[in-house]
């Protein structure tokens, strides 16, 4: 998963800096009251909101923010409905992805990921049709500046963690969905600063893809996570590192 394990530690780097902060908070705030809404506003209770809850900490958002945003999920305070849904499709080369939304308009918004999709030479598919290729597991970000590599090993593992992987900047944490719970805990316990913590759907393979498809595929990646009511992007690239830095750096 190296290319798009890079990938995601660009995406969250750009986010701490990106100047469209609203449109991240409003990504935030979705997720915080969806989960709500889910498994109730206790965040003790509730392990989706409490990861949202931190997710929009980590972002700076104020309390007042995510208050109202647990309220609306548990109907505390007006709002609209939101529908959670997973889109599934192919991406140039190949490239599998799965797209998750909340949305309070389902059909103006598969539309316009059609769209975006059909710009970029791909295409929606079938329910189940890329799924079987991924698996949801927990995956904990961190910068190599921060931590010791033996520390970092020593601390994940023994709270239950899969593996730890990294590339030139960062380390990935990996965890199964029941132990991500417990690894976040001992890693915030240890003090160690954590770029982005999420439950997400991680490749089993991938698809080497390169030059113009590579550009073609970080651009739809780039469309897609700039979308208001996509909350995340799963997708089975590989592009190399070094080609990497360059085409983000370009973009």
């Amino acid at each position: 998963m190296s290319g798009h394990s890079k990938w995601s530690s660009i995406k969250h780097k750009k986010a701490a800096r990106d100047a469209k902060r609203g449109k991240v908070f409003t990504k935030l705030i979705k997720e915080i009251t969806i989960a709500a809404r889910l498994g109730g506003g206790d965040i003790n209770a509730n392990p989706r909101l409490r990861t949202a809850v931190a997710a929009a900490k980590a972002q700076s958002m104020p309390n007042d923010n995510i208050e109202r945003a647990i309220k609306k999920g548990t109907g505390e305070l007006g709002g609209g409905q939101l529908e959670q849904v997973a889109y599934e499709g192919y991406g140039p080369g190949g490239v599998a992805l799965i797209i998750d939304v909340l949305t309070d308009n389902r059909n103006r918004t598969v539309s316009e990921l059609r769209f975006l999709l059909s710009k970029a030479g791909g295409n929606l598919g079938e329910t189940g049709c890329v799924a079987w290729m991924f698996h949801r597991r927990g995956v904990i970000t961190i910068e190599r500046a921060a931590v010791d590599e033996d520390r970092l090993m020593e601390i994940a593992l023994e709270a239950g963690a899969d593996d730890v992987t990294g590339d030139s900047d960062s380390y990935q944490v990996l965890t199964s969905q029941e132990s991500f719970a417990a690894v976040r805990d001992a890693l915030e316990a240890a003090r160690i600063p954590m770029t982005a913590a999420e439950i997400t759907m991680v490749p089993e393979t991938t698809v080497k893809v390169s030059g113009h498809q590579a550009e073609q595929v970080l651009k739809l990646m780039e469309d897609l996570d700039d979308h208001d009511d996509v909350q995340s992007v799963s997708a089975n690239f590989d592009i190399d590192e070094a080609e990497m830095e360059q085409l983000s750096a370009a973009g």
